[in-house]
C-alpha cells in the first residue's frame, strides 16, 4: 500500500522518539501489504478499528497513539488522516477528521 502524508509520521516520530520505532514498523507492514478490504488489515493487525468511510484507527505504542488512515484499497493506498495522543484522538471525530 502507498501510504499518503508519510512525512506527518516522521514529524510526528521525531516529537514523540517513543513512537518512532512502532510507527516505523507499522510503515513496514503497511508498504508490503496489498489490502483489498477492511478484513485484509484485520488479518495482520487484530487490534486495528475499522470505522466509516474506509477509516481505520491503529494502536501505536500500546495504545498511548493513535493513528487513524483512509484507505482506497482500489487503488491501493491510504491518506494519514490524524498521528496524535490518546488524549488527543479523544477530542476529535475520528469518522469526519
Amino acid at each position: 500500500m502507498r501510504i499518503i502524508a508519510r512525512r506527518s509520521l516522521l514529524e510526528f516520530s521525531t516529537k514523540h522518539a517513543d513512537a518512532k520505532g512502532a510507527l516505523n514498523e507499522w510503515w513496514h507492514i503497511v508498504k508490503r501489504a496489498d489490502w483489498k478490504n477492511p478484513q485484509d488489515i484485520k488479518n495482520i493487525m487484530p487490534k486495528a478499528s475499522i470505522i466509516a468511510d474506509n477509516r481505520v484507527v491503529f494502536n501505536i505504542c500500546g495504545g498511548s497513539y493513535r493513528l487513524i488512515v483512509k484507505f482506497n484499497y482500489q487503488y491501493g493506498g491510504g491518506w494519514v488522516r490524524f498521528i496524535g495522543t490518546h488524549a488527543e484522538y479523544d477530542k476529535i471525530d475520528a469518522t469526519k477528521i
